[in-house]
């Protein structure tokens, strides 16, 4: 990507490939997508749409929500992506927030939908519904509608049971909860604890310890304003003194029979066979929720911010704004996108919301033939032009890798031909390579063996240019977690084909890598890698 736009995802509704053919440069200004006149006929698909959503969701029940989940997300993919997350989103809290009163069952099949959604089309799905019903939450509690409240928390509550958030998320919800303290904070409170306790306690009891002491402080210094008011918050204090009682259970591991794990038996297997494990939401703040100014893939904010080291570079990663279609092919001509395939390639990549708008839109191109070798090519293109790396590329290299194994022979062989230019190659597009690829190895779309078109044995091959790269990636992937490099290193065990590999790996990070390190740690676990690398027998740590 060029330096011009240090930008990751951009946000984007409609464009595809009409981004590459655009009109000339006038000077009417420039609208956003988002604030675009929808035509009368778009507008009429999305009525439809939106009934039919509506119909099925009124139909939803623990029997049937499998193949109303399939049906739906059959129909998101016929629209922008944007516009059906957003109209499905408004539909479920909607429904939830009118439903019966206090019905935990109804709120644990909609908490379902959203978690099968999830994992069939996407995280985002589930980032941007937990994001309205954040603001939904804070809505209703201004209005003080303690039904809809109690709604939208009982969903809240089975989206962590089904593991589509984290408990931390809901732990820093009850923080909130606790500092006001008022009627309404104790009765939702109640509700989360009622539902979830349990699980909360279970996913992290250093945070209900916590949590418990901080509420104990609350309420004592509650008890201690509301002495000198004649008794009027008698029946606020009794209501205290249950939720008191509520934590006290949880603290003790007294389960409620709500809290019987045999429930929802059938819901929790559909989702295991859908991998939901994959889909948790995770360094999420009630306050980011709430965050009107959030942008590109915050949800995973806390997975960039790793890479970043300052504010700066953060902002290198996420979009801030939308760029226009004309400097964009502007920009695709000056990165030497020379035909057509791979300026509408560009386009997608850098106009698209995230990753996985990016994904979707590529595959729409519907490329034939050898034209799809260019999707790998432009992406490692766009990487090493970047001033600092930018995982984004990696993220959506790794996708399509798992979708189509073609594009992991594309992304080797695109990858094997710029190692050839590493003692020419800049210094900064060396750095992102190195980075790029140890992405790819870590999350597997790549194994070792891709280096071995590199002897990293031979001094003469080994150039000054060329130790500092690998001395980087081999850096980055023996500093992953210990189980990780396990695994990657004992992909490459036991072939005789790849024993002069494993030798020149050894040498290598024994004299390049490890000459240079003060710390212990990094000496730890070299020895994991090299013992990894014996691993014939396949044996898992």
């Amino acid at each position: 990507m060029a330096e011009e736009s240090d930008v990751s995802a951009h946000e984007s509704e409609g464009e595809e490939l009409n981004v590459v053919e655009t009109p000339s440069v006038s000077k009417a200004k420039y609208v956003p997508p988002s604030l675009r006149a929808i035509p009368s006929s778009e507008a009429e698909e999305i009525s439809v749409l939106r009934r039919r959503v509506r119909g099925l969701l009124n139909r939803l029940s623990e029997s049937n929500v499998e193949s109303i989940t399939q049906e739906i997300a059959a129909l998101l993919r016929s629209v922008p992506r944007g516009v059906g997350c957003e109209l499905i989103g408004d539909e479920v809290l909607a429904s939830c927030s009118r439903g019966p009163r206090g019905n935990e069952q109804y709120a644990a099949v909609f908490a379902a939908f959203v978690a099968g959604m999830t994992c069939l089309v996407g995280m985002d799905f589930s980032a941007k519904i937990l994001s309205s019903l954040a603001m939904s939450f804070e809505d209703e509690y201004s209005k003080d509608d303690g039904l809809s409240l109690r709604n939208i928390t009982l969903l809240f509550s089975y989206l962590c049971i089904f593991d589509v958030i984290a408990s931390d998320l809901v732990y820093d919800l009850l923080t909130v909860l606790s500092k006001r303290l008022t009627e309404l904070d104790v009765s939702t409170v109640l509700t989360i604890l009622q539902c979830c306790g349990m699980k909360l306690r279970g996913d992290d009891p250093g945070a209900m310890k916590d949590f418990v002491i901080s509420i104990q402080n609350s309420v004592s210094q509650f008890k201690s304003r509301s002495a000198a008011q004649d008794g009027k918050g008698d029946i606020h204090s009794k209501r205290m003194e249950f939720m008191l009682e509520t934590i006290c259970d949880i603290k003790n591991n007294k389960k409620r029979p709500k809290e019987d794990p045999s429930h929802h038996t059938r819901i929790k297997k559909w989702l295991q066979k859908l991998k939901s494990e994959d889909i948790l939401l995770r360094g999420l703040k009630w306050s980011k929720l709430l965050d009107p100014e959030k942008k590109g893939q915050w949800w995973l904010s806390g997975d960039v911010s790793s890479t970043a080291s300052n504010i700066e570079d953060v902002a290198a990663v996420i979009s801030k704004e939308v760029v226009e279609a004309q400097k964009l092919v502007q920009l695709a001509a000056a990165q030497r996108m020379n035909t057509d395939i791979r300026r509408a390639i560009f386009c997608i990549i850098m106009s698209a919301e995230d990753y996985v708008d990016a994904f979707d839109k590529i595959l729409r191109l519907d490329l034939s033939g050898k034209q799809d070798r260019e999707i790998m090519r432009v992406i490692v293109d766009c990487c090493l032009q970047e001033k600092t790396f930018n995982k984004y590329y990696a993220v959506l290299a790794s996708k399509l890798c798992s979708h189509d194994k073609n594009h992991k022979f594309s992304l080797q062989y695109c990858i094997w031909d710029r190692f050839k230019e590493l003692d020419t190659m800049d210094l900064n597009r060396s750095m992102n390579l190195a980075k790029l690829v140890a992405e790819m190895l870590a999350n597997f779309s790549l194994s070792l063996a891709s280096l071995k078109v590199v002897n990293l044995a031979n001094p003469v091959e080994m150039t000054p240019k060329k130790i500092m790269h690998f001395r980087m990636l081999f850096e980055i992937l023996i500093q992953k977690e210990d189980s990780l490099v396990w695994s990657v290193f004992t992909r490459i065990a036991g072939a005789p084909e790849l024993e002069i590999l494993r030798d020149g790996i050894v040498m290598f990070v024994k004299q390049y890598v490890m000459a240079k390190d003060t710390e212990k740690d990094l000496a730890g676990k070299f020895k994991i890698a090299k013992k990894a690398l014996d691993n014939s027998a396949g044996v898992l740590m």
